[in-house]
């Protein structure tokens, strides 16, 4: 019988093992889960086997270090993080629905602002349960915000960083579920980026972060938030031109 999601994140030991999975950035092995929690491998194995039947990790089969041809050795078995596009609760108090009453009643001008700025406020809120800095790098920046959704439950990591843009990956984005099941509220993911990009890069106008979810929808893609930024003379970006203050930044994000 298949573990249904709702036993699975029941079980103390297979929440550890997802909070740890969800903390990484790149696929791992049982070897890499069990050193890090302290248990067998076997041990390990079983609990993240566990949890990709449950939907919450994917399995695949790859050769770790680039070793390719004879003598690169059998590929070794490594888990990822799988994309969420459900929320697990019992009972299921459909969240989702209430939202989508609540957009209803919003005055159709002034929608959009209105929920970008509600996004952008819980972006700050979640910015601050994670404590986290404005720091003068992007790429440090933008890693922190990495590391302390990995720490609330929540997988990203930057897929590129450029000039002035940056590509973010994640399979867990806080709201997806909301976004999946009430497209309108794409306005709240927007904004929620927003929040989080300008409390961790010093310089950071948060009328300046784009985010594309077209992909939100896929059941085997991750989401990808395309941010762009209004430099701060403080700031610190790879390539960025001295004096440059300011770049646009849209369209659809690399595959």
């Amino acid at each position: 019988m298949a573990l249904d999601r709702l036993a699975a994140v029941g079980d103390p030991q297979l929440r550890a093992a997802l909070l740890y999975a969800r903390a990484q950035r790149e696929p791992f092995t049982a070897d890499d889960a069990a050193a890090s929690l302290g248990v067998h491998i076997t041990v390990a194995r079983r609990r993240l086997d566990r949890l990709a039947e449950a939907g919450f990790l994917a399995v695949a089969q790859e050769r770790r270090g680039g070793r390719r041809g004879p003598g690169a050795g059998r590929p070794a078995k490594v888990y990822r993080v799988a994309a969420e596009l459900q929320g697990v609760e019992f009972p299921d108090r459909r969240y989702g629905a209430l939202v989508g009453l609540l957009l209803e009643k919003i005055p159709e001008r002034g929608r959009q602002r209105a929920l970008r700025e509600a996004g952008e406020a819980f972006g700050r809120r979640l910015a601050a349960t994670a404590r986290l800095q404005p720091l003068p790098s992007a790429r440090a920046g933008l890693e922190q915000v990495c590391e302390a959704l990995g720490a609330l439950g929540f997988q990203v990591s930057v897929h590129s960083l450029e000039a002035e843009k940056v590509v973010l990956a994640t399979p867990t984005c806080p709201v997806r579920p909301l976004v999946v099941e009430q497209p309108a509220a794409g306005e709240i993911d927007r904004g929620m980026w927003a929040g989080l990009v300008e409390s961790s890069v010093r310089g950071i106008n948060v009328d300046d972060v784009a985010s594309d979810v077209s992909r939100c929808h896929c059941a085997d893609a991750s989401c990808r938030i395309v941010v762009s930024f209004n430099v701060g003379s403080r700031t610190s970006f790879p390539g960025a031109r001295a004096g440059r203050r300011r770049a646009r930044g849209g369209g659809s994000p690399p595959a």
